[in-house]
């Protein structure tokens, strides 16, 4: 079998250390907001680039914290994608808001900026872009529409440490980023964790009275706020994973480089594309193929660990159907659905198994096409 992910191969390499780490943790007696997560939080700052970073429970209340730091709530619209996650439109509906979905490129998988403005009313607040599968969104356009129609951008990092855009790392050309760190990501905690990332003072400290049951100082609480604090235990992993980051994420892309020339001599394989001046840091590696359900039931049988991110886009799920965005209300966000799949991809993931992924696919692919 070769996983989608696997984790023991980067225990391999960090395992040690991070025991180590965890131990001192438990010896310390300190377990909430205490000296790793204080740490951790400016070393994040100094290697996404911004001014503020603030340690959450996970990238959904990184999402539902940025939009209440923000004000934003009943009656106010929210523009982003349904080619996402669940949590990108869950967060807008925690906080009484209304997701607006809007189509995607069809190359990038990512909200199409030339789709944005049709759909801004005067209850639209705000923009969420996501960088979904770690490819940078076309910023420039998105801030540009942003800031001539006075509205905020929370930027869903949740796939995207380390990617940039024009040379500086996505989560910081909006008002927030947000950023999960669920074992599976390219940085991950041995648990459930998050961050906020923000340039403003006072959106730091807003965040970080929220985070905390509303109260920026102990027992006085000054608004509704919730329990959402990243551990020291996951805090410590976190750092002790950090200096690596850069180091797997070229690994990602040159196994991304890998399956580019391998899938290079087969036309019915459409491998990722990158915009231009962006670095994608490949958190999927996602094609689209023919007969797509077909070929994925049969990598599964000969142990490929291929998945299906995401195959019911959020406007026509039954928790959405409320909004009114019905069938063909987004028909490149709807193929899509239909046509991609993600491979295997992983830092530690050999040739061997790359060229075992791609023949058995080209092998499938070749197969269903001459039965049409």
């Amino acid at each position: 079998m070769i996983p989608i992910f696997d984790s023991k191969r980067q225990y391999a390499q960090i395992g040690e250390a991070a025991e180590k780490a965890v131990c001192e943790v438990m010896r310390s007696g300190s377990y909430i907001l205490g000296a790793n997560t204080k740490a951790l939080e400016q070393e994040l700052a100094d290697y996404i680039g911004c001014k503020y970073t603030i340690g959450l429970n996970s990238g959904t209340d990184a999402l539902h914290l940025a939009l209440r730091a923000l004000d934003i709530g009943a009656g106010d619209e929210v523009i982003t994608t349904a080619f996402t996650f669940v949590a990108t439109a869950e967060a807008i509906g925690i906080v009484g808001a209304k997701p607006v979905f809007v189509d995607i490129d069809a190359d990038t998988f990512n909200i199409d900026p030339a789709k944005i403005e049709a759909a801004i009313t005067p209850n639209t607040k705000a923009i969420i872009p996501v960088h979904l599968y770690g490819q940078p969104c076309d910023m420039d356009r998105i801030m540009d529409i942003a800031k001539r129609h006075n509205l905020h951008v929370i930027e869903d990092c949740c796939q995207a440490i380390g990617s940039s855009y024009k040379g500086q790392k996505v989560g910081t050309f909006g008002d927030f980023g947000c950023y999960s760190f669920y074992p599976t990501k390219n940085l991950g905690t041995m648990g459930d964790g998050g961050l906020l990332t923000t340039n403003s003072e006072s959106l730091k400290d807003r965040v970080i009275a929220l985070r905390n049951h509303g109260g920026a100082v102990r027992y006085h609480h000054d608004e509704i706020g919730v329990n959402s604090r990243l551990d020291e235990i996951q805090s410590a992993i976190l750092r002790v994973k950090l200096p690596y980051i850069d180091e797997w994420n070229t690994k990602r892309r040159e196994r991304a480089s890998i399956y580019n020339e391998l899938f290079a001599g087969c036309e019915d394989i459409i491998t990722p594309k990158e915009l231009d001046n962006t670095y994608c840091v490949y958190h999927q590696y996602t094609v689209k193929v023919p007969n797509r359900d077909e070929i994925f039931d049969k990598l599964h049988d000969a142990g490929i660990g291929a998945m299906l991110y995401y195959p019911i886009p959020l406007h026509l799920q039954k928790v959405n159907a409320h909004l009114g965005q019905g069938k063909g209300s987004l028909p490149i966000t709807e193929k899509n659905t239909e046509i991609v799949m993600s491979l295997p991809m992983f830092p530690e993931l050999t040739r061997e198994e790359q060229e075992t992924i791609a023949s058995t696919l080209i092998k499938f692919v070749e197969e269903s096409k001459a039965l049409v």
